[in-house]
This record gives C-alpha cells, sequence and structure tokens, in this order.
C-alpha cells in the first residue's frame, strides 16, 4: 500500500450513525470522516474520507497503539467501539441523538448534534481527541470562539457548530482546530458534542444527565423501531440491521430514501466512476416499497409512496432519475476540484449528471410502486390517479425510442430490453388498477400497446443463439437488471425463456458469490472497470429460490451475507477477489436487495409483484 493509500481506511473500516435527515461515516480509528449537515446531500462538515489531509474530522482514540472491537448495541443504530492497548480498556460510544417528538418538545434539543462517550473500562487509558471542521467540502477553516464553559462557537454565514467536551479541549494556533490529550481511569467517563444550528442557539443544557438521557432515548427510538420488524425467519439479523440502515437514510421531513448519505467513493481506485448517491433514484421505488411493507413499516411505506407521487409530479409527464430528499430534480453535477478523492481517486462529485437522462423503466418502476402500495393500503387519491393516467399515457407515445437504461450508461442511448419491459410493465399495471376499480385509463388502447412491447420485447430482446434475453435489441450483451422481470410480473421464473436466461446470466456474470451487473466489456461510455453489484447478487438468489433450487439460493446467499462488514453492512459493490467495498456507502439498494432476498428465500412462490399472468398477457 502506498504512503497515499495509508492515510485512508478501508470503505468497510466505517460505520454509519445518523438521524433520519443527515449521517456520518465513523472509522475503526474512532475518527468521523464523512458528516454533512443539515441533510445528507449538504456541504460537509468532515470530509477526510475524500482528502486525508484537508477534509476535516473528529477523532477520539487511545494514544497508545490499539487492538478494536466494535457493534452496534442491539437493535439500534448507536455504534459502540471498544479500543484495547496495553495499559487498559476504552469504550466509545457514538451517536445521533433521535426520539419521538414529545421528548424535543420537554427538552432543549439542537437541530443536529453528534453525541461522543468516552469510558475507561479497565485500568488507565491515554486519550487522544482532534476535532477539526472544515465546512463547504473542506474549502472553509470557520472562525472559531472560544466561550468558556459554553462551548467552543464556530460561525460561518449563519450556521453555528458547537464543540462541547468535559474533557479540556485546547486551540491549536492560527486554526479552528481543537485537541485534547488527558488520562482516563477505570469508571472515568466523559462526553463530548457537536452540535448544528441556522442561527445561535440558546444556551444548550451541560452534557451529563442530559446527555445520558439523550443516548438512553435515542437507544429507545431504535429498539422500539426494530421491534416492529415482522420477518422473523433464519435471517432476521440481518434482514433487522438492513431495515435499520434504510430507516437511517430516510429522510424524516419527506419521507425520501437517499441511494447512500456518501459521494464518490470510486468503483475502481484510481478509475473515474465515482458518482453523489445522495439523492433518492426512482429505480428503487417499487423494490424498496416491498420491502417497507412486507416487514411491516406500512407508515415508512406510506410517507415514501407520497414522496414518490410528489417528487415526480413535479416533473411529470417526464420522469428524472433521480430527485433531491425534498423532490426537486434539478442537481446539475460539478466537480470539486480541491479535494483529492478516496486514495487519490479524482474526481469528487457533487450532483448527478444523471438526473436528466431518459430512462424509460422508471415509468415501469413508479407505476409498479403503485401498484405495490394499492396492495397494501387499498386506496389511490384523486391527483394519485390522475398523474398515473398521465405516465401511462406518456409510455405510449415514449417507449419504441432509445434510452440511456437503469445502468444510467454514459455512451448514449440504445434500445434496452429491460426499458421496453418494464414499459409493459407500466401498462399493464395500469390495466389491472383500471379492472380492480382504482382509476380509470383508455384501458383498450393500452391493451394494444402492450401487446406490441410484448411482440418488440419477445423479437428483438431476446437473443435465440443465447437462449436469453439481452441488455439492448438485437443484441449478444448480458444485463442482471433482466433477473428482475418475474419480481415485475413481465413473466414467470419458470418460464422457458426466462429460465435459460438465468442459466446464461448466472453463468457469465457470477464469480465467487457476487454477480456483476454486466461484463467489463461492455462498453457504457466510462473508462475504469467496476466491482460486482450488490443488489445483482441478491437478484441471483432470488432465481434460485423462484426455480425451487431453494438450497442452492440459501447456499449463495450466505455466501453473500459474508462479504458484508463486520457491522452487517454492505456498499454498492464488491471486489470478488479481495472482498474489499467499492462504492458508495452504506448501500440502500443493496439492502432492499438483502431484505426482498430474504424474503423470497421464506417464501419461493410469491413469484411476482405484479397482475397474476395471463395468456392474454
Amino acid at each position: 500500500m502506498s504512503d497515499a493509500d495509508a492515510r485512508y481506511a478501508p470503505i468497510e473500516d466505517y460505520a454509519v450513525i445518523g438521524d433520519c435527515a443527515s449521517a456520518a461515516l465513523v472509522g475503526k480509528d474512532g475518527s468521523i470522516d464523512w458528516l454533512c449537515w443539515p441533510r445528507f446531500d449538504s456541504p460537509s462538515i468532515f470530509a477526510a474520507l475524500l482528502d486525508a489531509d484537508d477534509g476535516g474530522h473528529f477523532q477520539v482514540c487511545p494514544v497508545e497503539d490499539f487492538t478494536v472491537e466494535r457493534r452496534y448495541l442491539p437493535n439500534t443504530n448507536v455504534l459502540e467501539t471498544t479500543f484495547t492497548t496495553d495499559t487498559g480498556v476504552l469504550r466509545l460510544t457514538d451517536l445521533m441523538p433521535v426520539a419521538e417528538r414529545p421528548a424535543y418538545r420537554r427538552e432543549l434539543w439542537p437541530t443536529h448534534e453528534v453525541l461522543r462517550r468516552i469510558e475507561c473500562v479497565e485500568g488507565t487509558v491515554e486519550v487522544s481527541v482532534a476535532c477539526d471542521p472544515r465546512l463547504e467540502y473542506g474549502r472553509i477553516d470557520p472562525p472559531m470562539e472560544d466561550r468558556g464553559p459554553h462551548g467552543f462557537f464556530y460561525n460561518h454565514q449563519g450556521t453555528v457548530l458547537i464543540v462541547r467536551s468535559e474533557l479540556p479541549l485546547t486551540r491549536s494556533r492560527g486554526r479552528g482546530a481543537l485537541y485534547a490529550q488527558h488520562t482516563l481511569r477505570a469508571g472515568d467517563q466523559q462526553f463530548l458534542s457537536l452540535t448544528y444550528d441556522e442561527g445561535e442557539p440558546a444556551v444548550l443544557p451541560l452534557l451529563g444527565e442530559h446527555a445520558e438521557r439523550k443516548l438512553a432515548r435515542s437507544v429507545d427510538y431504535w429498539r422500539d423501531w426494530a421491534s416492529q420488524c415482522e420477518y422473523e425467519g433464519p435471517y432476521r439479523g440481518a434482514v433487522v440491521r438492513s431495515a435499520l440502515t434504510l430507516k437511517l437514510m430516510t429522510f424524516a421531513p419527506s419521507g425520501a430514501i437517499v441511494a447512500a448519505p456518501t459521494t464518490s467513493l470510486p468503483e475502481a481506485i484510481g478509475g473515474e466512476r465515482n458518482w453523489d448517491y445522495r439523492y433518492c433514484w426512482l429505480r428503487d421505488a417499487a423494490l424498496t416499497l416491498r420491502a417497507l411493507y412486507e416487514l411491516g413499516y406500512d407508515e415508512e411505506g406510506r410517507a415514501f409512496f407520497s414522496w414518490l407521487l410528489h417528487a415526480t409530479r413535479l416533473t411529470a409527464p417526464e420522469l428524472s432519475v433521480l430527485y433531491d430528499v425534498h423532490g426537486n430534480a434539478d442537481v446539475e453535477e460539478r466537480t470539486v476540484s480541491h479535494l483529492e478523492g478516496y486514495r487519490r481517486s479524482p474526481p469528487v462529485r457533487i450532483g448527478n449528471g444523471a438526473y436528466d437522462q431518459l430512462q424509460l423503466d422508471t415509468y415501469g418502476e413508479l407505476i409498479s410502486a403503485a401498484y405495490e402500495f394499492v396492495q397494501y393500503e387499498e386506496r389511490l387519491d384523486g391527483w394519485h390517479k390522475r398523474l398515473l393516467a398521465e405516465l401511462g399515457d406518456e409510455v405510449c407515445v415514449r417507449w419504441r425510442g432509445p434510452d440511456e437504461g437503469i445502468w444510467e450508461v454514459r455512451s448514449g442511448r440504445h434500445h434496452h430490453t429491460f426499458s421496453k419491459a418494464m414499459c409493459w410493465v407500466a401498462l399493464d399495471h395500469l390495466v389491472a388498477l383500471h379492472e380492480e376499480g382504482y382509476l380509470s385509463v383508455p384501458v383498450d388502447y393500452y391493451r394494444d400497446v402492450r401487446a406490441d412491447i410484448r411482440q418488440a420485447v419477445e423479437e428483438h430482446g431476446y437473443n435465440e443463439g443465447l437462449e436469453s434475453y439481452v441488455a439492448t435489441f438485437d443484441g449478444d450483451q448480458v444485463d442482471a437488471s433482466l433477473l428482475l422481470l418475474p419480481f415485475y410480473g413481465y413473466t414467470e421464473a419458470t418460464a422457458p425463456r426466462m429460465e435459460s436466461t438465468f442459466e446464461h446470466h448466472h453463468q457469465e456474470l457470477a464469480q465467487d458469490g457476487l454477480l456483476y451487473r454486466y461484463l467489463p466489456s461492455t462498453d457504457d461510455g466510462l473508462s475504469s472497470e467496476e466491482g460486482a453489484f450488490g443488489i445483482c447478487s441478491f437478484w441471483d438468489e432470488e432465481m434460485f429460490a423462484r426455480l425451487g433450487r431453494v438450497d442452492e439460493a440459501r447456499e449463495n446467499f450466505d455466501r453473500t451475507l459474508s462479504y458484508a462488514n463486520d457491522l452487517g453492512l454492505f456498499a454498492e459493490e464488491i471486489d470478488p477477489e479481495t472482498g474489499a467495498f467499492l462504492g458508495n456507502f452504506p448501500q440502500a439498494f443493496t439492502h432492499v436487495g438483502l431484505i426482498n432476498a430474504a424474503l423470497t428465500l421464506e417464501n419461493p412462490s410469491d413469484d411476482s409483484s405484479g397482475p397474476s399472468l395471463t395468456s392474454g398477457r
């Protein structure tokens, strides 16, 4: 490993904490290397993840060499890291406090907070603290004012950060960094707090007992939420951890779920596949909605669906590929040249240029989400009906054209088989909703167009020589998204063409229990390769189960689970040869895939989320 690489921890060494509006990444060394406030997609407070020297960080760890064990407190997103040195044992508890609303009304809580409890549980340990905020993606070293017992105040353009500590902190000369070095003995306990407010807050309560109450209430909040999970199968631990991760990445004020809380973690070290994932993708809609409802999280399902339709109503009948947490589609992509990138892998991107791509599959995914919603809620509001009908009409007009496809290729538009099939799914679900009395559409016209789409897919999207559906019309490339066709109801898993497609794709794309989304030789308009795609591995296992090969499904599922880090978290991609994480972390899409695969393993006969297939479709 080069000296440059040694400054960066492996992606899998990170944990995530959050408050359902923002999130922080915490390394095994006790360093918070990524934090954006007040929203997931806000400019960073700490960004050492993307520039070890100039990004800013907040570290608590022993001065001496140490070994590390860590865990989340059971059924919570509260992180506990235990450092063992030659002289003693130190325990660090990290969280972003959350609670039900009454707690906020009873006591003065800042808008956002990182709370860190340091405990010496054995012997003596010399503790080092370093807090170095660098705002605006490392660009701003904010002015700081020492206000004695009230803490250290950083003020930048109306944003106020306050660092408070029960350990004495020292200000560095000429800069806004804070440091401490202090010896703790068995039984000693100290709190540190970093808070955020827009506008200067009232005086905050002293840490001590107040901090203990916030920790306890946060633990209660997460455990109460986790206890509502209705999955009781053999993979409950992994499923609950995935559900907690999705909840953490939910922007509570709107119900949106971000794809990941990070930007620009590379899909290949030194490559250019670095993207900003702090937004919500329509691609994930139906899969996410199914996971939430099947686990019993109806409130989150309703909130997510409400956000989906609110966001898409703003651009309908056109759909953006992605939206921010408030439903805005304009997330123009730019590069931040002053950050060197994780392990010197530039560029660092803010925003995502895929927002203005055409991805026809999104119509199917959104309308499939609406169908999924109706199965649980048995209702659609009036404007929901109008919006869905408008989208159906748009599908009828646009389905014949090329698009960039589900994987957001940057090599131009093509006739993607999955996109065409999802246009079929869109109309099929709308016809079903019409037949079930939930809305009114020109059903005969939709049936005719639906038939035309199926004919095109079967004639041009299936390669007779390969006995497989293929990525693009009249092509020969594989595409793992085609494994979703049974989930959306386009076909049955056991249909001859689908079964042979699965065999071909598994043979071409599988490696060591993982699945690539397409072959590295595929021209997607980008240089450099990428890792195996986490969610595709779970799609592969779902297909095994739906084909009745449940033992193989479980074997592969167990193998994929073994790639999770020590906390049960997954990134977007994994290097099958080394097990190293690649891409943004943690990745909601991967955890959604885990949940749905676990559900399918429990009930493999549940072959489709769509309407029952008939010979007429």
